[in-house]
């Protein structure tokens, strides 16, 4: 089973799409060093703001037809299809692979907030295509929307970047708490907290040392 790595935090610049990118072609390159037979990495972009996507493909003009938005809006039979013709080879290495994103996930979420079903509008798709990779990595927005909802159904890992700081941890429980409410109330029994990523850490400051 292909482990599906969910990184979420209600909190913007915390290094999150920063993390998800490292993370994911990481992984391309330990995975190939190790003569894994599978080295493909997918990261999966659901952040309208497109950071991951534009680092890992030099792009951010994707639209209705080459990104996640087709992906969501299409129709559930044929949503697999689309995922898999709408993933791009990232710039940085031939084996880490991108679904991108678009500014017009922002009307996506609108559009599907009232439609049966639609949290899993990622989830599963991506069942049906998460074989063909060694790993997913998913980046998600600033807060607990729809699409993050949707980013940590298809999960079976979350992650959460925070910066040593102390109001920082103290955010940690909320998010941690809301990601038990996502497991809980759209039954994901599958998805565990299974880490926190340390940020933005300056060994020149003494609360980051301790």
């Amino acid at each position: 089973m292909t482990r599906i790595l969910t990184l979420t935090n209600h909190k913007g610049g915390v290094g999150k799409s920063t993390s998800a990118t490292n993370i994911a072609l990481g992984l391309t390159r330990v995975l190939r060093k190790m003569g894994a037979p599978n080295n493909r990495v997918l990261l999966v972009d659901t952040d309208s703001q497109g950071h991951a996507t534009l680092v890992t493909t030099g792009r951010n003009d994707f639209g209705t037809e080459d990104s996640l938005y087709r992906v969501l809006m299409a129709d559930r039979q044929q949503a697999p299809q689309v995922m898999a013709d709408t993933i791009v080879q990232s710039h940085w290495d031939a084996d880490l692979h991108v679904l991108p994103a678009s500014p017009l996930l922002e009307g996506a979420e609108r559009e599907l907030m009232r439609v049966a079903g639609a949290p899993y509008r990622l989830a599963e798709p991506l069942s049906r295509i998460a074989d063909h990779y060694a790993a997913v990595i998913i980046d998600t927005r600033p807060s607990f929307s729809l699409l993050t909802e949707m980013g940590l159904i298809a999960a079976t890992d979350a992650i959460v970047p925070v910066e040593p700081r102390y109001l920082e941890t103290v955010g940690l429980m909320s998010v941690i708490e809301k990601i038990a409410d996502i497991r809980d109330g759209w039954r994901v029994p599958n998805l565990r907290i299974s880490g926190v990523v340390v940020t933005k850490m300056d060994t020149r400051v003494r609360g980051h040392r301790y």
